[in-house]
């Protein structure tokens, strides 16, 4: 059996050393926000009839109207979104004129499928419920695991659990925010409703390993007894590891699959997620449960 919990300090070595990295990137390049958070305009439209052209030669065609930084986001067979800063219903048309002219040809016919405008005070109150919505599920998972847990409360109280599971669950989204944040300096990549999606669906994943682990400790806890507090948490580890590593490499699968061939609207989406999944599989088995062990020696020791 192998003892997960004698290398404990070499997790929160590792960890800390990725958590601060990613707080020091996001402090010094900050989060690139879409358009869903700081106002723009989205346009739909659909090239009908001949190839949908690339999204460099749409940039270059709108290069003329000064709209800063142009997301193009390619949807369904012959559609793209085009994303940027909010423009008056003149540039509107004569933005749509401009693609008409360049692209209605070969056959090919341009037309506008949706035109929105969002406003910066939209934009401020959508990023202000995202954050209030990671935070309060964060906690409502910290006190779900604590009340969860009621019934192992020694030698480690389950209010003790709900707060391993939060560092590691803090732990899984500063990781890929921090990523994101050096993307968004270098690339332009932009925070946008899809990626907050994933993170959200990364705190359900890691959670969900989590708990599966955190319940083998108490079955083995009720079988071996509270003196045996250590070896029952590396027997969970070992237990649970091949359903763990397996689960989450299927995944991965799938979202490799995804990043390489779901096109440029899914592909930070999924990178996002593998980010994610390979973060919280390893906080799950490598802070969430050694930290249970930590407390509990440190306890030992202010008992002494």
């Amino acid at each position: 059996m192998f003892q997960f919990t004698t290398y404990s300090k070499f997790y929160y070595i590792f960890s800390g050393a990725l958590f601060v990295l990613a707080i020091v990137v996001l402090i010094l390049f900050g989060l690139k926000f879409g358009i869903e958070f700081i106002g723009g305009t989205n346009m739909q439209v659909d090239f009908q009839g001949g190839q949908r052209p690339s999204n460099e030669e749409i940039k270059n065609s709108l290069q003329s109207f000064n709209l800063g930084e142009i997301v193009v986001e390619p949807t369904g067979s012959s559609e793209d979104i085009l994303r940027f800063k909010q423009v008056d219903e003149k540039t509107h048309q004569q933005i749509l004129v401009k693609l008409q002219g360049d692209f209605n040809k070969d056959g090919r016919e341009v037309t506008e499928k949706a035109f929105e405008y969002i406003g910066p005070s939209v934009g401020n109150e959508l990023r202000n419920k995202t954050i209030l919505a990671l935070l309060l599920t964060l906690l409502a998972i910290t006190f779900y695991i604590a009340f969860a847990f009621r019934k192992v409360s020694r030698p480690v109280s389950s209010l003790k659990y709900g707060l391993a599971s939060l560092i590691a669950l803090f732990h899984d989204v500063v990781i890929p925010v921090g990523v994101f944040a050096v993307l968004g300096k270098l690339y332009n990549v932009e925070i946008t409703i899809p990626i907050i999606a994933a993170i959200l669906t990364i705190l359900g994943f890691s959670v969900h390993d989590t708990i599966i682990i955190f319940d083998r400790i108490r079955e083995n806890i009720f079988r071996q007894g509270m003196s045996q507090f250590e070896d029952s948490v590396n027997a969970s580890l070992n237990q649970t590891l091949g359903r763990s590593l397996s689960t989450s490499f299927t995944l991965l699968l799938v979202l490799v699959a995804l990043l390489v061939f779901g096109g440029e609207s899914l592909r930070y989406f999924a990178l996002a997620l593998i980010i994610g999944v390979v973060s919280g599989t390893y906080s799950s088995i490598f802070i969430a449960a050694p930290l249970l062990v930590t407390w509990y020696k440190l306890s030992l020791k202010k008992s002494r």
